[in-house]
């Protein structure tokens, strides 16, 4: 029997989503979200609690409440290995790929692949990729899980909850952008943890404490005699109803069929590579952060917080089935589709089950909020991440001419197609079996991912790496697992109680060994076509690569050097006694004796409330043509006059006659050197600071390490 909304658990409900509405239109009302910067990465204002908040909560969607549980109800430990990769993961993402970024000065990871290797079809490789993934597999899960949710617990409508989710989701991103996702992120993540520990709380009290949930797991089997007496089944055959034997083991046997620590270890890893290091949906908010103090510090928090969801998710999964082993355990697709309309099994509905039968009213509105805080923060993550790489890798590319205020346009009108795209999904979803769609959706990121992973790596550690190797790498490794992910939809896994008539490199190969070879195939194939090919040139490897951060601190003088002698080339004289005026307003003694500090961000502007703003580009320019992420504008550039031709004809004349370059050229390689100093400038920590931050990496790299080792003996 569902239990219904008390009038105390509506007001919960309602209280949060009037919350998450006022902090969306406080974002729209404070923050500048009418630049690219400003609506697509938040200014690049954001401290390390509200990145690192944001982080957890982006990842531990609805997805995660339904299917780790779902996964700890039918196989014990295993599912929470993801988490603790993901803690280690965070670090390599905080100590290397980010300062990488930062020195290159990228919003999007096309745009850091076309930085790197040149050309645009690495760049349009991944960003349709990406949009692919980001639709058809983050997307359809979390909308399906959600729904799940809402129908095991309340009986609403599935599609009218589904529309309003979406649509509610979609107005915070498109009113506030990146801030309000951030923000909102923040508030979820208070939330999500409060509820998720509460039940936490609840249900290990329930069955006597951890110990006692180890080893009434393990008891933890259907009744079979009272199942057949209380459903009307045909077939009285059972299967899988018992635990397997070593459910409380995480790393499993090189033949086991949930976690083989081989193919996790080699194979999984590289796809969690892509995902926690290259996937624009977590990226995009660590290069929000204010410097790369605050970068590193958001994913050490978040690093923290990935220990909290083996404990609050996992571990109510497996009591759930200890509370009710008779529905979570069905014993065939038969009594599975009377429990929960899914012949695949029930392990999905154990939260939902759990939160339902222990949590008393009221505080059920709270896990109410919970599940759509959840949900709606995966939701936003996915609207901006999406629409930024839509916006500046694919019509950018298109619209070349676009306005910034085009740009703006774009990116909130790619969000409703996608909302109309979802809600076109929910059918489809709907229809499709709950525990296959879960396991198939994990497989196809396994599939399609870990070339792009092989292709970051070789592109940030290895400086001869170039366009050809990547490009033909990608697209070996990417062919290669598309044949096999087509494969793995033609030949589905049989139900429990059929025989297994595929293939045996389709039965037997587990997907994490074939994300080991695609891995390494896009790999060789690389190092060998780079090897055969001509190099990069120096300008795409000068800031792309890992190892131009070594030498950041004699880069940084030359480049304030080259900033004064190129500000000094455009004074126009052709004699010892002319006047020395710099053509952006500045007298010269000014420009030679201008502080670091002097130097803003366009994207980071100290005081919200009197941005720079350049106005001396035509309107056609944008911020992306003129000031890429991290490019830099002196401090009280005055907009000057609009000259006549014949003045403009006079000047260039001056100019070849004086052995000067023109004025635009001028100022164009002024804000190229401004962009490499402001980047030098965010990569710069105090000893103090990085002592505290390597402090916090090594004990949450030991924490995590500690963990593997516990859950696997």
């Amino acid at each position: 029997m569902r239990a219904s909304l008390e009038t105390a658990d509506i007001a919960i409900v309602a209280l949060y989503f009037v919350l998450v509405m006022c902090i969306g239109f406080f974002a729209m009302w404070k923050y500048n979200r009418s630049t690219v910067s400003g609506y697509f990465l938040a200014g690049r204002s954001m401290t390390w609690v509200a990145i690192g908040a944001s982080l957890f909560v982006s990842n531990i969607g609805s997805e995660h409440f339904i299917g780790l549980a779902g996964s700890g109800a039918a196989s014990g430990f295993a599912v929470g290995a993801w988490e603790f990769n993901a803690l280690m993961l965070l670090q390599l993402l905080g100590w290397v790929f980010v300062p990488v970024y930062i020195r290159s000065g990228v919003y999007t990871m096309p745009e850091y692949l076309s930085k790197r290797f040149g050309g645009h079809r690495i760049q349009i490789y991944f960003a349709a990729l990406s949009l692919i993934l980001y639709i058809f597999t983050k997307l359809s899960v979390d909308l399906y899980s959600g729904a799940l949710f809402i129908q095991e617990s309340l009986g609403w409508n599935l599609y009218l909850s589904v529309i309003l989710l979406i649509g509610m989701t979609a107005l915070l991103t498109v009113t506030g952008g990146l801030v309000a996702v951030i923000y909102t992120d923040t508030l979820q993540a208070l939330l999500m943890i409060i509820g998720a520990l509460t039940l936490m709380i609840i249900s290990i009290t329930e069955v006597g404490g951890f110990e006692e949930v180890k080893r009434r797991y393990m008891l933890a089997s259907p009744n079979i005699t009272s199942i057949l007496l209380t459903y009307n089944i045909s077939n009285t055959n059972s299967c899988n109803v018992d635990p397997k034997p070593d459910a409380l083991k995480m790393l499993r046997e090189p033949t086991d069929e949930d976690i083989p620590w081989p193919g996790f270890l080699l194979g999984q890893t590289p796809a969690s590579v892509w995902y926690w290091c290259a996937d624009q949906v977590i990226v995009q908010r660590v290069l929000a952060a204010k410097n790369i103090a605050h970068a590193k510090g958001s994913t050490l928090m978040a690093g923290f917080l990935k220990l909290l969801p083996m404990f609050i998710i996992v571990v109510p999964g497996m009591i759930s089935r200890i509370l009710f082993a008779d529905d979570i355990a069905c014993i065939n697709p038969e009594h599975c589709f009377q429990v929960c309309g899914s012949r695949a099994g029930c392990s999905n509905i154990a939260y939902p089950r759990l939160v339902m039968k222990l949590v008393p009213v009221g505080l059920r509105g709270l896990m109410m909020a919970v599940m759509i805080a959840a949900l709606m923060s995966d939701l936003d993550s996915i609207f901006n991440s999406a629409s930024t790489i839509f916006t500046l890798d694919v019509y950018k590319l298109i619209r070349k001419s676009a306005t910034s205020r085009e740009l703006m346009i774009v990116g909130r009108v790619f969000v409703a197609f996608m909302v109309v795209i979802s809600i076109a999904w929910v059918p489809i979803i709907v229809e499709m079996q709950g525990g296959q769609m879960y396991l198939y959706i994990q497989e196809v990121a396994d599939y399609l991912t870990p070339p792009v992973a092989a292709l970051f790596l070789m592109g940030i550690f290895w400086k001869r790496c170039n366009e050809q190797g990547a490009f033909y790498g990608g697209m070996a490794g990417f062919v290669l697992g598309a044949i096999r992910l087509i494969l793995a939809f033609i030949y589905r896994a049989p139900e429990c109680n059929q025989p297994d008539t595929r293939p045996s490199f389709i039965k037997n190969v587990h997907y994490m060994y074939v994300a080991t070879a695609l891995f390494w195939i896009t790999g060789i194939v690389t190092f060998v076509v780079s090897l055969l090919t001509p190099p990069p040139t120096k300008e795409q490897v000068r800031t792309t690569t890992f190892w131009a951060l070594k030498n950041r601190n004699v880069k940084e003088n030359t480049a304030k050097g080259e900033l004064y002698k190129v500000q000094e080339k455009s004074i126009l004289k052709c004699n010892e006694n002319a006047n020395h005026i710099i053509p952006n307003g500045k007298s010269e003694e000014n420009i030679k004796n201008i502080k670091p500090e002097d130097i803003n961000l366009l994207v980071t502007c100290r005081d919200d409330s009197n941005p720079v703003i350049s106005v001396s580009h035509s309107e056609v320019e944008t911020p992306v043509d003129c000031y890429s992420n991290g490019q830099a504008a002196l401090m009280g550039e005055k907009k000057h006059e609009e000259e006549t031709d014949d003045g403009d004809r006079h000047l260039k004349f001056i100019d070849w006659f004086c052995g000067f370059k023109s004025k635009n050229m001028n100022k164009r390689a002024v804000r190229e050197i401004e962009e490499e100093t402001v980047c030098l400038q965010m990569l710069e920590e105090t000893p103090k600071v990085k002592l505290l931050l390597n402090t916090g990496l090594v004990c949450v790299c030991s924490l995590g390490i500690f963990m593997f080792v516990y859950f696997s003996l």
